[in-house]
């Protein structure tokens, strides 16, 4: 089967490349240039050089060819302009789930040859396909399951793709990099947003929104408690770099108008935590629900292993409009409009929704 792989310098896609390797298939490696990596290098170390260094080495290592694809304008057209955008309307940008829809399981795809059958991915995920229908399913390890990230692929875009990992726990990879004496097998795993690598997001935000100074308010009582550069910089649950004495402190609430960042201190904190919120632009990966049904689903408001039990009605407004209410089962007090709330059936992922607000009974 002819393959192509996608290769980051990390451990994760080089196993994957060294199990279909193993199986006979006939393999292209391919490692993504992307935009900032080079355009706000002044911000901090971009690690892409070394990664292309490693991905090099794991190519010559297992004898496959390796192609370096940029797709500079791409990933600010399609990711990068949309996280600038979110941020200015004071929202929580989901930039990986753009990432991977738009860019590695998309652009990418428009640059390649089409006689590819199947793009890989070192991707913590599993799929089952049944003729017209594809399921994708969550990876047996809770904490480094990536089924987040791509709830926001389309049915025909998971058919043609392939988790040679998506099976195994990651310390199963680590151990199988070491098998294989790969060059990858001591390096550490890659953080943050997919653009961004080692560059803070803070550091992003401000070098193309600048600087607005405004005040953090305590919510509860109106008192200023200290001075902030620009609402971008936090996100809704934020508790660290807000450089604030006597917390610990989160933040609850942005006032864009205002320019003011609303704090609560810990020991109110929980109340401010609801168990309702609004979605819409939803991605089904299979058929959607019928319109006015309730789902009894788990859903996850961020990635990582925390699940939550949740009630999804579903309704059509005046202009047609699909929209759905969730009740979840234990309040959450980090939703902020803009993030995605991401749907299972037990461990199969449907789809997701854009969180437009959250609130309380």
């Amino acid at each position: 089967m002819k393959i192509a792989v996608l290769l980051s310098g990390g451990v994760d896609s080089s196993v994957a490349l060294k199990i279909l390797k193993d199986e006979g298939h006939d393999l292209t490696a391919f490692y993504l240039k992307i935009w900032l990596e080079d355009d706000v290098a002044f911000l901090g170390e971009c690690p892409w050089e070394d990664d292309l260094k490693y991905a090099r080495a794991v190519c010559e290592k297992l004898d496959v060819p390796l192609e370096v694809i940029p797709l500079q304008r791409e990933y600010y057209e399609k990711v990068v302009s949309y996280t600038i955008s979110e941020l200015k309307m004071g929202h929580t940008p989901s930039p990986d789930l753009f990432c991977n829809q738009r860019i590695k399981f998309g652009a990418f795809l428009e640059k390649i040859d089409p006689s590819y059958e199947l793009i890989a991915t070192g991707h913590y995920a599993r799929i089952e396909k049944d003729g017209d229908s594809v399921l994708l399913k969550t990876a047996p390890d809770p904490v480094k399951d990536q089924t987040y990230f791509l709830s926001h692929l389309s049915r025909q875009q998971i058919k043609k793709t392939l988790f040679p990992i998506g099976k195994y726990l990651k310390a199963e990879v680590r151990e199988l990099a070491d098998e294989f004496d790969l060059p990858t097998k001591s390096r550490r795993d890659s953080q943050g947003i997919c653009f961004l690598g080692k560059i803070k997001f803070k550091d992003f935000a401000m070098s193309y929104l600048g600087k607005k100074p405004g005040e953090i308010v305590e919510y509860e009582s109106g008192k200023i408690l200290g001075p902030h550069k620009g609402f971008w910089n936090f996100t809704i649950g934020q508790r660290t770099g807000l450089g604030l004495s006597g917390g610990p402190w989160y933040v609850v609430k942005k006032d864009v108008d205002k320019n003011t960042i609303h704090v609560s201190h810990q020991l109110n904190f929980a109340e401010i935590a609801v168990d309702r919120f609004r979605v819409g632009q939803f991605n089904w990966i299979n058929e959607p629900p019928s319109p006015n049904s309730a789902l009894n689903l788990r859903v996850k408001l961020r990635h990582g292993p925390v699940f939550n039990k949740c009630l999804l009605t579903i309704t059509v407004g005046e202009k047609g409009v699909t929209e759905g209410i969730v009740k979840i089962e234990e309040k959450d007090s980090g939703i902020a409009p803009g993030q995605f709330a991401v749907f299972y059936d037990d461990d199969v992922c449907l789809g997701c929704g854009r969180i437009l607000e959250s609130f309380k009974d």
